[in-house]
């Protein structure tokens, strides 16, 4: 009775495993994640504030647009660098061992978000060529600071530095609505994961 009892008592701590604490690579995957949906929400903030401030007026509120504009430009910069650092090391531990297997989709995939990364880089420093062009120390951040120039004024270029911008960011924005298409599935479970969140918020009795 008693062996049958330690049997008993043995065989459940067998089965009653200690949970695994969660991977290195699982921790810097969730936290890629997280920068991705950072910088998908300033790139929102930068197109939709674009769009708003060179139809307003000259006056305090548009120039105020325009600082939070160059802000939020210059922080997907710094988010972007960040990203890319993160991504090196969650490269780094998930293929040393074992190189990824080459497939038509992944080939695809892998140039749609080499080139929306090129996109990512290039639409702020356009921004940078443009505000330095016109004058110097023309890129403030947040009200806080004014960021040291990248390129050095110039009126002769402007007009130039203008258009770039305009091109590159709208041709980036073409390059979002492809990726959006190619990966809908995951764009679709954070509004999935919130509607059914406010339904359970909302079916809870007050």
């Amino acid at each position: 009775m008693r062996s049958q009892f330690t049997t008993k008592v043995s065989d459940s701590k067998v089965g009653s495993k200690a949970p695994k604490a969660p991977s290195r690579f699982n921790s810097a995957f969730k936290q890629l994640w997280s920068i991705h949906w950072w910088m998908a929400g300033c790139y929102l903030i930068l197109f939709v504030g674009e769009f708003s401030m060179v139809r307003m007026p000259e006056s305090a509120l548009q120039e105020n647009a325009y600082t939070l504009h160059k802000s939020f430009g210059a922080l997907t910069m710094a988010l972007l660098t960040l990203r890319i650092f993160m991504l090196q090391q969650v490269w780094w531990r998930k293929y040393t061992r074992r190189l990824p297997k080459l497939t038509g989709e992944g080939i695809r995939t892998f140039l749609l978000h080499a080139v929306i990364d090129v996109f990512m880089l290039a639409v702020p420093i356009s921004g940078f060529f443009l505000s330095n062009s016109y004058q110097s120390g023309n890129v403030p951040f947040f009200w806080v600071a004014t960021l040291y120039d990248i390129f050095p004024e110039n009126a002769a270029v402007v007009e130039l530095a203008r258009s770039l911008h305009f091109w590159i960011a709208y041709t980036f924005l073409g390059f979002i609505v492809l990726h959006g298409i190619d990966q809908q599935k995951y764009v679709r479970s954070p509004w999935r994961r919130a509607g059914q969140s406010l339904k359970k918020a909302a079916s809870k009795p007050s």
